[in-house]
């Protein structure tokens, strides 16, 4: 809540934690480790199952100075709304923020959820842009 006693909205607040269901189940049922392809097919499946949109893979250009100089690849954008990141590493430090922070500028979006699979744990973060 804030100071007036009124609670924060938070971005995107149900949408996030329905993708984080959706990787605690992908996690409970393929197990931790392996490389990040495998969960992010596991969970364009999950989005299936559950009737959640998303874009696997979209394709967006990266400009400096009005010139197109590269090409940003997000793993998923979920309902337009969200970039979703998967990921394998120890843990989830500043390059993988600092990369979606980057991300979300890319593509006009607010909200970015990280959720690394390398521990028996979901480890995720939410970025607000």
């Amino acid at each position: 809540m804030d100071t007036n006693g009124h609670e924060k909205e938070i971005l995107e607040r149900e949408l996030v934690y329905s993708v984080v269901g959706c990787a605690l189940e992908v996690l409970r049922t393929l197990g931790h480790g392996m490389s990040e392809k495998p969960y992010e097919n596991a969970l364009v499946t999950e989005f299936r199952l559950r009737a959640i949109a998303f874009e696997q893979q979209p394709r967006y250009n990266v400009m400096y100075k009005s010139v197109c100089v590269g090409e940003f690849v997000p793993d998923l954008v979920v309902e337009r709304r969200l970039i979703v990141d998967a990921k394998v590493v120890e843990t989830i430090g500043d390059r993988e923020y600092g990369q979606m922070l980057n991300y979300l500028r890319i593509a006009g979006l607010r909200v970015g959820l990280l959720l690394n699979f390398h521990q028996p744990k979901l480890e995720w973060k939410r970025v607000v842009l």
